[in-house]
């Protein structure tokens, strides 16, 4: 096992991965930028070391000062959180020169997936659906060919990154000949590669993802499922595991198809497999995350399973010691994105606390809110016997919530959760372009 791991991230989820340290008695570096100098995550770290001013590129994305921090302080491994590195083959090769463990998969494997079209052929080998689309486009006249081959409406995405960036819909040749450069010019600030390529848009649906857990034995688990379709120009804003529009024989048969694939393609680590899920009840894959989510917490939460823990773990080469058997999949679980509208300094923040109730975030008194990183404050999330439990629980705890000095999105949490399309279950992923 590891003796010590630098944190290479920042806000909630630094502070998440530097408690599961704590807990496993593993000794931490948190690095930071020179916004970030007050930050809790630097506060609770066993060592702290500024790797820069504050533009994300040159702290938190400048991977020769964060590699020099771990020869620095003699860890042993670095865990990079989500966002930022978590999916640069690069630097999980420039770890691996140094002698540092870097937790999560390997550069090779990266290079696999994180290119979505190669991964939608990987997956296709592997027997999973996958949505009918195109390989990277070299120009917009390409484009516009291929859609009329699929059928509008159409979905240009970017083939590297994630977040929701360098996506744009088209519904007809002219709306695609528009968004064609925008998307491209996006992609390529986002994550240096403008590569494009086209999907067949399929609405109405649910996004559904399947956490995984993979090991080096060849050891494959499935966590269950979450429902990610309340977003905003592709940024979730609520997830719940399991999905109201999942059936338990639909779970059986994706989970085991999912654990299938997993094996066939060779992946080690925690990693979720994203789908499109039709009227018609079929799975269509969409791409593969490299890294953990943001919203593990609410899978979590269902099935008592430390992803975090286990991420280091298998890193470690630590063989998963559970089975299907052990993990909960019963009851219902939320999780409400609360993110800041503007900057400034936290005034006050009282969390609420209580049975089956946790609350990731970075927030203490006097936190500055800058306008430099993710807009995320923290992570609401619950968990009772029953969906409806669930929502009355977390509803109950928004409104106790308290974040005064920026403005919040609290507001708009307690509206969704109350509206009669969510707590009936009857959503999909038009739920915001239609309230």
């Amino acid at each position: 096992m590891f003796s010590k791991i630098l944190i290479a991230n920042r806000g909630e989820i630094a502070v998440r991965i530097i408690r599961a340290c704590k807990e496993m008695g593993i000794a931490t570096v948190a690095v930071y930028s020179e916004a970030d100098r007050n930050a809790l995550h630097v506060a609770l770290a066993d060592e702290n070391i500024c790797i820069g001013p504050a533009s994300a590129k040159d702290s938190y994305l400048n991977e020769e000062r964060i590699i020099s921090a771990a020869l620095a302080t003699k860890a042993n491994a670095i865990h990079p959180g989500y966002g930022f590195l978590s999916e640069n083959p690069h630097f999980a090769t420039l770890c691996r020169d140094n002698g540092i463990a870097f937790i999560g998969p390997t550069a090779e494997q990266m290079n696999r997936l994180s290119d979505k079209t190669g991964m939608k052929r990987l997956a296709e080998e592997a027997g999973l659906s996958t949505i009918p689309g195109t390989a990277p486009l070299s120009s917009v006249a390409e484009a516009i060919k291929a859609a009329d081959r699929i059928g509008y409406p159409v979905m240009l995405k970017a083939r590297s990154g994630g977040g929701g960036r360098g996506i744009r819909l088209a519904n007809n040749s002219e709306e695609l000949r528009l968004s064609f450069p925008n998307a491209v010019a996006e992609a390529e600030a986002a994550f240096g590669d403008g590569a494009v390529y086209l999907e067949k848009c399929i609405t109405p649906a649910h996004h559904i993802e399947v956490q995984i857990l993979a090991d080096e034995t060849g050891n494959v688990i499935a966590l269950g499922e979450r429902d990610c379709s309340i977003q905003r120009h592709h940024q979730k804003l609520l997830e719940e595991t399991p999905s109201p529009a999942v059936s338990r024989e639909q779970r059986r048969k994706l989970l085991e198809t999912v654990e299938i694939a997993i094996r066939k393609i060779g992946y080690t680590g925690a990693g979720t497999l994203e789908f499109l899920m039709d009227n018609n009840g079929n799975f269509w894959f969409m791409e593969m995350n490299v890294r953990l989510q943001v919203e593990h917490g609410v899978t979590e939460i269902l099935t008592g399973i430390d992803l975090v823990k286990w991420q280091i773990r298998i890193a470690a080469g630590v063989p998963i010691d559970f089975t299907h058997d052990d993990v909960r999949l019963s009851g219902s679980a939320i999780e409400c994105r609360i993110n800041a509208l503007s900057t400034g300094y936290i005034d006050m923040v009282h969390i609420p606390s209580g049975p089956f109730v946790r609350f990731d975030t970075f927030l203490e008194n006097g936190t500055e809110i800058t306008p430099y990183y993710d807009s995320l404050l923290g992570k609401m999330i619950v968990y009772s016997r029953n969906r409806e439990g669930a929502i009355r629980k977390i509803r109950a705890y928004l409104c106790e919530l308290l974040i005064d000095g920026v403005d919040t999105n609290i507001e708009e949490q307690l509206s969704i959760i109350s509206d009669p399309r969510f707590t009936s279950g009857h959503y999909d992923t038009d739920f915001m372009e239609t309230k």
